[in-house]
């Protein structure tokens, strides 16, 4: 019997949905517009037309790389963070809903910086975070900092792919040394560093663990190093009043607030994600 889209798609979704994955409906949609060369309206559109042997090869082939564990976006090689579309590598982490908060309020404290703002991503991986906000602020500029070659060049990609060239600048940067003194004067750092402890590793999930890049992941012994880096040797990046954000894990916040407050910021505040994980700490650079 022949096979519409929609059946393709509802089969997907009942496939991974079977084995577990939580987003099924969502990947089932990606995986055949991939397949289809089909944008997400071009697929509702085409839901009630036939599809193809060879299609229903595809997706099927699709569909087994996810069940061995490969997550969807280095699948399909993009993902959606914020609105924005973005291309995905193995060189960089997948952009998650729990880092929306951290984009967030990056934009709330770029706008309160006024025109002109000065905005730096470091550890950028995809340049999401930093992308978010210069899509939303329009008179911003950022900088975007990854020490991965891979990721810069990823994160080179989504600047074009988004049309910001004129505000976006990337960088290689080495988010555990101090800044060079041509990076300086900024308004807003974000960061959502490594922050996983190296013991942990090993444990995470295997759709992270084997396919998502270590150096990504590995927060050193604590989990803590980035953030005690970065919140020491980069104070001197920020102007006066200028504010950096931190994404943090869970559990994480009153460690990384402590070491905000030994570094001599003021305004220490942290902010819950949509699951109730205290999930973004800031801190005002103010001496």
């Amino acid at each position: 019997m022949a096979t519409t889209y929609n059946n393709l798609y509802l089969d997907t979704r009942a496939r991974l949905r079977k084995a577990g994955v939580e987003e099924a409906q969502l990947e089932a949609r990606e995986l055949v517009c991939y397949a289809a060369d089909k944008s997400r309206e071009q697929l509702y559109r085409d839901m009630s037309l036939y599809v193809s042997a060879e299609l229903e090869k595809r997706v099927d082939e699709l569909v087994q790389r996810r069940l061995a564990g490969e997550p969807v976006a280095y699948i399909i090689g993009e993902w959606e963070f914020y609105g924005l579309p973005l291309d995905i590598s193995r060189d960089v982490l997948i952009p998650r809903t729990d880092t929306e908060l951290l984009a967030e309020r990056g934009i709330a404290r770029t706008r309160e910086a006024g025109e002109g703002a000065r905005v730096l991503d470091l550890c950028a991986g995809s340049g999401c975070v930093g992308l978010a906000i210069a899509a939303n602020v329009p008179t911003c500029r950022v900088v975007l900092g990854e020490l991965c070659e891979g990721a810069l060049r990823t994160c080179k990609q989504n600047v074009r792919r988004n049309g910001l060239n004129a505000r976006v600048t990337c960088l290689s940067v080495d988010a555990l040394e101090a800044p060079s003194s041509t990076l300086w004067d900024f308004d807003v750092i974000v960061c959502n560093p490594p922050y996983i402890p190296t013991g942990d590793i090993p444990h995470l999930d295997g759709s992270v663990k084997d396919y998502e890049p270590h150096v990504a992941l590995d927060g050193g012994e604590d989990g803590l190093d980035f953030y005690r880096a970065i919140a020491s040797k980069w104070k001197s990046a920020l102007r006066l009043g200028g504010v950096l954000l931190f994404e943090v894990g869970m559990g994480q916040a009153p460690d990384v607030e402590e070491i905000l407050a030994r570094n001599g910021y003021d305004n220490i505040q942290t902010a819950q994600d949509t699951q109730g994980i205290w999930r973004v700490v800031e801190g005002a650079a103010n001496n």
